[in-house]
């Protein structure tokens, strides 16, 4: 009895071991909005998504090796809440990757968001999500790139995080023998900056290979936040190159604590387009907020950027067409 009483605690203890040193966690969240839009001579009233946060739910994980050395997994899939649908070509969309993780630093592997994306979001007070996010205002220039801000088949490499402040990561993506266009096919980026204190600032650089005349799509930005803890300033400047076209866009923005919430605000001139977009969120805990945007946009003659997040596809904005949209949601996280 002696015995079996010592082999029971023995396992006990070692299967105790073995859980402290894996965990797996599940996370995401749902946001849904009721939004208005303006633009084109139509209004639309609609159940929009992503106001404040990108809808989703994944499952990620992370698991001892010893020696200082961890692997990780991150499994992570979109959700459009309005109709319960997801992504609607692949189920793990917004991530898809495994790494080795130590003092070196961290080596990803998959599909994950690029640093050429995370060079400017990172600076967005709306942090790419809205009727005010920043994205709608970035030109891909018909290089054929539907997207930025994933990449498939990624090797990347991120600095350890005790380097005083400064941070960074280098990717690349193989184009695996694609000969048409496709979305950040041939892929390389990398992006240095330094966080401390009050102080962010950021430097990226990217060059996609998206189609078959050997013609790259170049990004480079420039991004910086300041802290005054009355009101958080921040901005970036950003130059996109295809060939003989080319993109300057810069963003100055703000976001500011106000009673039991936050204030944003961000304003975007563009080649040939400005936006104005303000909002208000509202924490009612942690994982729970309610709150509101509104956006407007001016087109030249020569573009036709929308507020439009969600839709009926009637809702079109030609080239120089002015637009807007207002909306009020809430957002919970698990």
């Amino acid at each position: 009895m002696k015995k079996s009483m010592i082999v029971l605690a023995v396992l006990s203890s070692m299967a105790g071991v073995a859980a402290a040193q894996s965990s797996v966690t599940l996370f995401g969240g749902v946001d849904l909005n009721a939004r208005y839009n303006k633009g084109g001579g139509k209004t639309t009233k609609t159940m929009g998504t992503d106001g404040i946060y990108s809808s989703r739910w994944g499952i990620r994980g992370v698991e001892d090796l010893g020696g200082g050395l961890k692997a990780g997994f991150w499994l992570e899939s979109a959700i459009n809440p309005d109709d319960g649908t997801t992504n609607s070509s692949r189920f793990w969309h917004r991530r898809a990757s495994v790494s080795l993780m130590g003092d070196f630093g961290e080596v990803r592997l998959g599909r994950y968001l690029t640093n050429q994306f995370t060079g400017y979001a990172d600076f967005d007070p709306f942090g790419t999500n809205g009727v005010g996010d920043v994205g709608k205002m970035v030109d891909t220039l018909g290089s054929g790139i539907t997207s930025s801000t994933r990449a498939d088949n990624i090797v990347g490499y991120f600095l350890p995080s005790n380097l005083g402040g400064f941070y960074g990561s280098a990717e690349i993506a193989a184009g695996e023998g694609q000969t048409s266009p496709q979305a950040n096919n041939k892929y390389m980026g990398f992006r240095l900056g330094y966080a401390q204190g009050p102080v962010n600032v950021s430097f990226a650089f990217a060059n996609s290979d998206p189609d078959t005349s050997n013609t790259d799509y170049k990004r480079t930005t420039f991004g910086a936040s300041y802290d005054l803890k009355v009101v958080k300033l921040m901005g970036f400047y950003q130059t996109n190159k295809f060939g003989a076209r080319k993109q300057n866009i810069g963003l100055v923005g703000a976001t500011a604590p106000l009673g039991n919430g936050t204030v944003r605000a961000s304003y975007t001139q563009s080649s040939l387009a400005t936006q104005l977009a303000v909002g208000y969120v509202y924490d009612l805990s942690k994982r729970t907020a309610l709150y509101g945007s509104v956006a407007r946009v001016t087109n030249d003659n020569g573009t036709a950027s929308a507020v439009k997040v969600a839709g009926p596809a009637a809702w079109v904005i030609r080239a120089g067409q002015d637009n807007g949209g207002v909306e009020v949601g809430v957002r919970h996280t698990f």
